[in-house]
């Protein structure tokens, strides 16, 4: 094992012992071995802003992560997920659910494509287009994301995405009142719950979002 990977392994196991939900060792492997393609892949196509694999652990896995426990539904969609966050570490905690992870970029598309492959992942599927122009052949349970656009705006791109009871988990950083209050009204917000990440500063919150009439 190099002694960066050795690193992550010990970071990993510090910050998992502060969550309230167990990661199995399978788990963890996987989860360090995506920072390290991550972060391999990152120097020559600069796939993150974020160039410590330290940081990428906090800033991309846990804060991926931490969600597990919110997860209701089968089926979810993963809009702008960029290089797979949150899917790809979502479809690791999760194998008994399935991931379509949507992007534009193909660079972020071909990095997905080869992690999933080494990481070998059954559930995770990862598809080059806008979000506005999929037209899936099942409606999904949930639509996912993560640091993606607005909610007003997500709401606007992906509502013909989600079946009719489905709903929207949107990872945010700090909540603004007004961006609370621009959601549409054919839409009605749920819940929003303060997340607590291991070694992160800062806000985090998941704005979970139905239809008004569901």
């Amino acid at each position: 094992m190099s002694d960066l990977k050795a690193e992550l392994h010990a970071q990993f196991s510090t910050l998992a012992s502060k969550l309230d939900f167990p990661v199995s060792q399978l788990q963890q492997a996987k989860l360090v071995d995506y920072v390290l393609l991550l972060n391999k892949w990152n120097k020559t196509y600069n796939l993150s802003a974020i160039r410590q694999p330290s940081e990428m652990l906090v800033k991309h896995i846990f804060d991926s992560i931490v969600i597990t426990p919110f997860l209701e539904g089968n089926t979810f969609a993963d809009v702008g997920t960029g290089p797979g966050l949150p899917g790809i570490p979502l479809a690791i905690m999760c194998p008994e659910k399935s991931f379509t992870l949507i992007d534009s970029l193909g660079k972020r598309v071909r990095f997905m494509k080869q992690a999933i492959h080494e990481l070998k992942l059954k559930n995770a599927i990862p598809i080059q287009t806008r979000v506005e122009d999929l037209n899936p052949s099942e409606p999904f349970d949930v639509v996912l994301s993560r640091a993606f656009a607005s909610l007003n705006d997500m709401l606007h791109w992906c509502k013909h995405l989600i079946a009719t009871d489905g709903v929207f988990l949107a990872l945010k950083g700090q909540l603004h009142e007004n961006e609370l209050n621009q959601i549409p009204a054919q839409f009605t917000l749920v819940q929003s719950t303060p997340l607590l990440i291991p070694s992160l500063t800062g806000d985090r919150h998941l704005v979970k979002i139905k239809r008004a009439n569901a």
